[in-house]
């Protein structure tokens, strides 16, 4: 189901397999461990152009694992910022949860706390007039609790029998493909 953005839009996406590369049972704990994807740089810089607000909403358990620290995300998320600028893109905050998937905290996707934390400090997100771009059941669940339009994003994976993707609005294989979506509808 496409949808049109306008300048009041927010758009909130996952951070590994979204951004960077995801590690298989493993953390990025390093910023050498973060590989941002092929063309993710140039799609923020685009997505920039289109929506209000750019969110980062991400599980990073690692932390409650003690896998790695607060400090160790902080300096993580410092490169990326810094990458994502230096590409004429912006994210205007990053919310993340570092507790257990079991504790079921409120702020874990699929649960919402991370998207009431950002209409906190960003009181004009409207969730209805909000996208969600991730790869997992969690960030498709995440969004459709808050009526956000959903895109997920396959990998390269063939969308049919992804868990997550029965959930998404619209399917792409990755961050470019859903930009150059994205071009065709707005200026279709």
């Amino acid at each position: 189901m496409p949808f049109t953005p306008n300048a009041s839009w927010t758009l909130f996406l996952d951070r590994d397999g979204v951004i960077n590369q995801k590690w298989e049972n493993d953390y990025v704990r390093t910023r050498e461990a973060f590989i941002f994807l092929p063309g993710v740089k140039k799609a923020l810089k685009h997505l920039a152009s289109v929506f209000h607000r750019i969110i980062i909403v991400t599980n990073q358990q690692g932390i409650g694992k003690a896998c790695m620290t607060h400090d160790d995300l902080i300096r993580i998320h410092g490169y990326m910022l810094e990458e994502i600028h230096r590409s004429g893109g912006r994210i205007d905050g990053i919310y993340y949860c570092s507790e257990l998937a079991h504790d079921n905290p409120v702020s874990r996707k699929p649960n919402t706390g991370m998207a009431y934390e950002a209409k906190a400090d960003f009181p004009a997100i409207v969730f209805e007039k909000s996208v969600v771009v991730g790869d997992s059941e969690s960030d498709m669940e995440f969004g459709k609790r808050l009526g956000m339009h959903r895109v997920f994003l396959t990998r390269g994976e063939e969308a049919r029998g992804v868990i997550g993707a029965e959930l998404a609005d619209q399917t792409f294989p990755d961050l470019p493909a859903f930009v150059a979506g994205l071009s065709a509808q707005i200026k279709g």
